[in-house]
């Protein structure tokens, strides 16, 4: 059971570094984000037609590990967003402006938004053509 954990707990924290290196690459230019970054028709690929535990679970805990990196990213609407601004205070002594707060968390929605739709279109024309 101990060695289960070790090795699941490595496996974990590998997607995550996966993460971060695919990350280096996008923003490098050595990747094109149309190629590297997935949505669900993507993803519902992934899983596969037939049934298969082993899959199915492996496939669950690698999205969990790479929505909790991608939770943890400095971007305003997300908890490393609030994360930075904690931060902010911490150094400063004194909380952003209330007009900074709602500025910074409707750029972060923009920025979520914009990846959602670049990720869904980018699916979708790959599904469709």
């Amino acid at each position: 059971m101990g060695q289960a954990f070790v090795v699941g707990a490595g496996n974990a924290f590998d997607v995550v570094w996966k993460n971060i290196q695919g990350f280096k690459k996008i923003f490098s230019g050595q990747v094109r984000a149309d190629k590297a970054l997935s949505g669900p028709f993507e993803i519902a690929d992934m899983y596969g037609s037939h049934w298969d535990w082993l899959n199915f679970w492996s496939l669950t805990g690698l999205l969990s590990m790479a929505l909790a990196f991608m939770n943890l990213l400095p971007i305003p609407a997300l908890d490393g967003g609030h994360a930075l601004f904690l931060l902010f205070e911490i150094i400063t002594g004194r909380p952003p402006s209330e007009k900074f707060m709602e500025r910074a968390q409707q750029v972060g929605t923009v920025i979520l938004l914009g990846l959602m739709v670049f990720v869904l279109g980018n699916g979708l024309f790959k599904k469709l053509f």
